[in-house]
């Protein structure tokens, strides 16, 4: 045998073994393949819960593992996740579409980049008896809301707008987040909260209620997806990637309610616990409240109508620029 034919054996030798240690240290090791991901901790505003369902399914079909993504859920008001955006601490969070154009009247660098609700999810519930059918009925009553804050208060305000009513028409009550429990004491006849919440579990209590949604009066840009300046200057791939693998969620969720279902148990503590028929509909609302026909999609009307409701309420000072408020730059 030549000297070179021992030479080319001894390096086929060699590569063949450095071949194998690598396979056995990341087989012995799971988590070498995640070393290369990017940890992105997500602040969601509100608790666990199956209206999440799009997140749950894109981190169990591998979604945003595909993207190079490991997150983690941060269940945070949605205040404290602007700020922290905001503050170029964390690249993204789930926030409502008012939080976006009131935080950057505060200089802060933040832009929405992915819309998850296509329609205002906030609603008014009143008892059936008092007949509460459109907005003019709501005059001389008394709402319960959980403060004159986020998102019930705004949508409350567009609400008495599209019934030409104003704020000193009605006596608005802070009752906390207790419209469910308060309602069914009889404490309160009429609350704000969400199409997908309290008129379904109060229904489900056997109290019957009419409903207001403030979607069937008026476009607003709703919840989804908030960037920092930053990282969309930095890294416009993560941004990208990450909304990718998002509205796969989203989609995979709208199409397969029940695989969405099942996926989404294991992310929501004492699941078991729950009324299962309750949250299956509040999944089927949620979805109804997602669609599009190009999911992502920030409809420019509704933020214009989201700041024109601001200025009327004094919340904002002036119009801004809404093309650095929103972008349809990043879904497919």
């Amino acid at each position: 045998m030549t000297c070179k034919r021992r030479f080319k054996m001894f390096r086929k030798m060699v590569l063949l073994t450095l071949g194998l240690a690598i396979t056995l240290t990341a087989c012995g090791n799971p988590n070498v393949q995640n070393e290369a991901l990017t940890h992105i901790r997500l602040p969601m505003g509100y608790i666990p819960n199956i209206q999440y369902a799009p997140f749950y399914v894109a981190v169990e079909k591998g979604y945003f593992k595909e993207a190079g993504i490991e997150i983690e859920f941060d269940y945070a008001f949605e205040t404290d996740g602007v700020a922290l955006v905001g503050a170029g601490e964390l690249p993204f969070a789930v926030v409502s579409g008012e939080q976006v154009l009131l935080a950057r009247a505060q200089g802060l660098p933040v832009t929405y980049v992915a819309a998850w609700y296509q329609q205002y999810p906030v609603s008014v519930v009143a008892k059936s008896e008092l007949g509460v059918v459109v907005p003019q009925d709501l005059k001389g009553r008394k709402i319960g809301l959980p403060g004159l804050f986020g998102a019930s208060y705004i949508g409350l305000r567009a609400l008495l707008a599209a019934g030409k009513l104003t704020e000193a028409d009605v006596t608005l009550d802070a009752i906390g987040f207790n419209q469910v429990e308060l309602m069914a004491a009889g404490q309160q006849d009429i609350v704000v909260g969400y199409a997908a919440n309290e008129p379904i579990q109060l229904r489900a209590q056997g109290i019957a209620v009419t409903e207001l949604r403030v979607a069937d009066y008026a476009q607003l840009a709703a919840n989804g997806i908030l960037a920092s300046e930053k990282v969309i200057a930095e890294n416009p791939e993560l941004v990208r990637a990450f909304v990718g693998a998002f509205l796969k969620g989203l989609k995979d969720t709208i199409a397969n309610p029940d695989e969405a279902f099942e996926l989404s148990k294991a992310h929501i503590p004492n699941f078991s616990e729950l009324d299962e028929g309750v949250q299956r509909e509040v999944l089927a609302v949620s979805i109804e409240q997602w669609q599009a026909e190009r999911l992502g999609y920030s409809d420019p009307a509704a933020w214009e109508n989201m700041q024109n409701v601001l200025l009327d309420m004094g919340l904002l000072s002036e119009k801004m620029d809404l093309s650095k408020a929103f972008t349809n730059e990043f879904i497919p």
